[in-house]
């Protein structure tokens, strides 16, 4: 049998859409939805470039956020969400007990590699490169080789060292 041939474009799609795992899914559907928009589909003016630059802050900062949030279900079977911190998830119920959910390390290790994940994300869009890096044509093929594949590795490694257990906002629940 013939092993299947998968070209760059294939390769590069299969990279990003593992990275991608990693991030927020609201998070990244806004991005996706509102950067054309807001590049102007790579034809940027500066406004174009500061609302751009604003939203891809905004969502960096999203994805930084969502690492530090959980939820649990209560004896009734509803789910609640909250933000960790040093004392337990926040705001939560008088009856039950989230001191489990404290913040730690690892959070902080997640928080950072997903705004990287993120940012893998922002300059592998065209319209984003097309915007803030015109003449970025020439570098652009190896990036896209080399770029998903490095960063996905070195996440891999890291978030296998520091395994998530959070189920936070804008993750998927198992």
């Amino acid at each position: 049998m013939a092993k299947p041939c998968y070209t760059l474009k294939d390769k590069t799609l299969n990279g990003l859409g593992n990275l991608i795992r990693l991030l927020p899914t609201g998070t990244v559907f806004i991005y996706q939805f509102l950067n054309p928009i807001l590049t102007n589909n790579g034809h940027c003016t500066i406004i174009n470039k500061y609302l751009s630059g604003i939203l891809i802050a905004l969502c960096g900062l999203s994805c930084g956020f969502s690492c530090f949030t959980d939820s649990y279900t209560d004896s009734e079977g509803t789910t609640h969400y909250g933000i960790a911190t040093m004392k337990g998830l926040w705001p939560t119920s008088k009856s039950m007990d989230t001191s489990s959910y404290k913040i730690g390390v690892g959070d902080f290790v997640h928080a950072f590699f997903t705004i990287v994940v993120f940012g893998v994300v922002t300059i592998l869009d065209r319209n984003t490169v097309d915007c803030f890096f015109p003449a970025f044509e020439s570098t652009e093929k190896m990036l896209i080789m080399v770029l998903p594949p490095v960063v996905g590795a070195i996440s891999s490694v890291v978030f296998m060292v520091f395994p998530n257990k959070r189920h936070g906002i804008g993750y998927p629940s198992n």
